[in-house]
């Protein structure tokens, strides 16, 4: 069972309905491609409402594709966890996974 080891959780208004398990940027939308996320939803979260973002240590988040271990990880456009091509990292790679949608642990920075 993976966990997830938040060291800082902090609240953004969320400016649409957010799921849990993706990166959210500093306006309160899913981070956009290659964006810096201020964190990772950890609940979901209606527009309007406070949503809890994981900003600080080991977050659970959906992968956009297949990822290594140790890969640099950025946002994809859907806020999910792809290996690094260009724009922000926003963390290192804990697990693998071959595919879309898995849950993977990344060490934010």
């Amino acid at each position: 069972m993976k966990t997830e080891q938040p060291i800082l959780i902090t609240s953004i208004l969320a400016a649409a309905d957010l799921s849990k398990n993706l990166f959210i940027g500093f306006n309160g939308n899913v981070c956009g491609d290659g964006s810096k996320a201020l964190g990772v939803c950890n609940a979901e979260t209606d527009s309007g409402e406070q949503a809890p973002l994981i900003a600080k240590g080991i977050a659970l988040v959906l992968s956009g594709n297949a990822v290594s271990i140790a890969d640099k990880i950025q946002s994809d456009a859907n806020g999910k966890a792809i290996r690094y091509s260009s724009g922000e990292a926003n963390g290192y790679a804990i697990d693998a996974c071959l595919a879309a949608d898995e849950l993977i642990r990344v060490l934010l920075v």
